[in-house]
């Protein structure tokens, strides 16, 4: 019999994008589907193959939440909060698959990225592990492009620089974004073609930005032309949520047994899809660029290193070439001069599909057909 599986929060960015995964590679074949909605109860589900109800479910229905082998949630921390407790309180014994952050460092979950984890993963449903949750995006990125590396216990810590587009924030950021750009041009395209010179259209450019009242946005201040170098929430120690977790996350993923030191600065920058890093990486050892590439670019399918060279580098290592693609592409790989042991690189990522979605549609199929 085929397992019942429940969606929650499936009309948000990431839970859009795994949906059109899910069609795409007609994995809902394999499992009946029922859709739950927190807003929007009786309405009308979205089409697909063996959807057991005509309806949207309430998202809070506990009665019904209980009947399902499978759910997952792309709702939020809020969400999870309340009802993944609810339902263990009173004894389901299903599946949880989770977008959000708030049940990663759980000690009875794991952070599911298959191709770099996909030992741990198995080995947690033999022994009953029932909540499985996406990791952090920009930490699932770096795992899928220095996979052979972190395969290979060559690194020994990472300092690294994100370039977080603005969709990271979610759908209204990527709104603002989009608003700021219309409201600057409208402000300031009739002297674009004029005898204005380049710093007075700049300084018009500045004050069309500065007019805006930020007080109720997302953003809280102008992206456009601009960048903001911290993400999420502040910690006691000097960094942000954000960059905190790069190391307990990748080290949790990758179930390590001498801990890796990873941090670093995270920026938002007004690109409005992928995630961009530029790494600093200490080896273990000291080995040649020819066989870091070779471990690199044989670790898995998506990964592809990039000549480092100008065209190369221009025409593949940027967000809108990698924008809805699963590839991962790496470049500016080379040795550092202050040090034999010492790397630098930089990749580009999707991180609504490898850093989001995919691994949440990867681990339900896995479940699926367990």
């Amino acid at each position: 019999m085929k397992k019942l599986v429940g969606f929650i929060g499936w009309r948000g960015m990431v839970g859009s994008v795994l949906l059109d995964r899910l069609k795409e590679n007609n994995d809902f074949l394999n499992f009946n589907s029922v859709f739950f909605t927190t807003s929007q109860i009786y309405g009308k589900p979205p089409y697909v193959l063996n959807r057991v109800s005509s309806r949207l479910e309430d998202a809070y229905n506990v009665e019904y939440l209980i009947t399902l082998d499978i759910i997952i949630s792309c709702q939020g921390e809020k969400y999870t909060t309340d009802i993944y407790t609810k339902l263990k309180n009173i004894g389901w014994k299903g599946y949880w698959i989770d977008a959000s952050s708030c049940l990663r460092m759980d000690k009875k979950s794991i952070i599911v990225l298959d191709p770099i984890n996909f030992n741990d993963i198995k080995l947690g449903i033999e022994a009953g592990i029932k909540t499985f949750v996406g990791g952090n995006c920009t930490v699932s990125l770096m795992l899928m492009a220095l996979g052979g590396l972190f395969s290979h216990n060559l690194i020994d810590w990472i300092s690294v620089s994100t370039y977080q587009s603005v969709s990271g924030s979610g759908s209204q950021s990527m709104l603002e974004l989009l608003q700021q750009i219309g409201y600057v041009y409208k402000n300031i395209s009739m002297y674009l073609s004029s005898q204005k010179s380049i710093l007075e259209i700049e300084k018009m450019f500045n004050a069309s930005l500065n007019k805006i009242d930020y007080s109720s946005t997302k953003l809280k201040g102008p992206l456009l032309g601009n960048l903001f170098p911290w993400i999420d929430k502040s910690m006691n120690n000097g960094q942000t949520k954000e960059e905190w977790k790069g190391a307990v996350e990748t080290n949790k993923i990758l179930n390590s047994k001498k801990y890796i030191p990873i941090d670093g600065v995270c920026v938002r920058v007004p690109s409005l899809r992928c995630h961009s890093q530029s790494f600093t990486i200490k080896l273990r050892n000291d080995i040649s660029i020819q066989e870091i590439k070779s471990l690199i670019s044989s670790h898995n399918s998506w990964v592809k290193v990039i000549d480092n060279n100008f065209d190369s580098t221009m025409g593949e290592l940027n967000p809108l070439k990698v924008t809805g693609t699963l590839n991962i592409p790496i470049g500016r790989i080379k040795k550092l001069n202050i040090g034999k042991n010492y790397l630098s690189a930089f990749s580009v990522g999707d991180q609504l599909l490898w850093g989001a979605a995919e691994p949440l549609r990867r681990i339900l199929n896995i479940l699926v057909n367990k």
